[in-house]
């Protein structure tokens, strides 16, 4: 979906949160940023540079989750064009879930792409998400471990198998046919985003897997792609802790979603 309306970004962005869709907005893009200063500007660049080739009229929403470094400040100085740039501030450190959430139903775009401050999956390989929304999925993730995926550089081997060993526990437990549930990168239709983020009760990382139990529950029909994804080496997890956490939540997860009933999405 490519609109052919640009727009100028304000120099100090507007903080309301009207989830209200806006004729001609194509995508929202929603950043979760926790001491992102670093980082975050590059990323909203390249961003911009590439809705300027695709002459696209894209929304940007960043979500501060109660950073120290500056993080909010670079978002409101600087100059985005052609992105139309939000910032929403969280008082406090919130979780990446809570924040991914608030900015899914502050997003006014037509499509409402997450994405990672780090940029670790290029914005480019949107195209793929694009094409798997064409073909009917109303849920399109990147994904890491499809035949087609390459990591450039991959991940070091102890982060590889704790991956390898929790994706191994979850598909046990919940959404056996997906490989990935974990990269930063998704992509969902409109309705399927205000109904799942509206239905979402987890604030951490593992929201995620809750945001796609939920989709499955309710019919939404979701692709894995197989993406260009990069590690970066300054990442917030960790990796033993987490992943003794996330054997309750996932337990926590299916008895959730195995309560809920087939209604009507909404």
């Amino acid at each position: 979906m490519e609109p052919t309306t640009s727009a100028k970004s304000m120099t100090k962005p507007p903080t309301d949160e009207s989830g209200e869709a806006t004729p001609g907005l194509g995508l929202s893009i929603v950043i979760p940023a926790l001491d992102e200063a670093n980082r975050l500007g590059r990323t909203l660049e390249r961003i911009g540079v590439y809705a300027d080739q695709k002459r696209g009229r894209w929304e940007v929403i960043v979500v501060d989750d109660g950073s120290r470094d500056g993080t909010a400040e670079l978002v409101r100085r600087g100059s985005w064009e052609p992105l139309e740039v939000r910032l929403l501030v969280n008082e406090c450190n919130r979780g990446k879930g809570f924040s991914v959430r608030r900015g899914m139903l502050a997003a006014r775009g037509e499509l409402l792409l997450m994405c990672d401050a780090d940029l670790s999956t290029p914005i480019e390989e949107i195209e793929k998400l694009l094409a798997c929304l064409e073909r009917g999925c109303a849920v399109a993730i990147a994904s890491r471990d499809m035949p087609d995926s390459r990591l450039d550089p991959p991940q070091p081997l102890r982060r590889r198998l704790m991956a390898w060993a929790f994706r191994a526990v979850r598909r046990r437990l919940l959404l056996p046919a997906l490989r990935d549930t974990q990269c930063g990168f998704k992509l969902f239709r409109r309705d399927a985003a205000r109904a799942l983020f509206s239905r979402q009760t987890l604030d951490g990382w593992m929201f995620d897997c809750e945001i796609l139990a939920v989709a499955e529950r309710l019919g939404y029909r979701i692709g894995e792609v197989g993406v260009v994804w990069r590690d970066d080496r300054d990442s917030r997890v960790r990796p033993v802790f987490e992943a003794f956490r996330s054997i309750g939540a996932l337990f926590a997860i299916r008895r959730r979603v195995g309560r809920m009933a087939r209604i009507r999405r909404s």
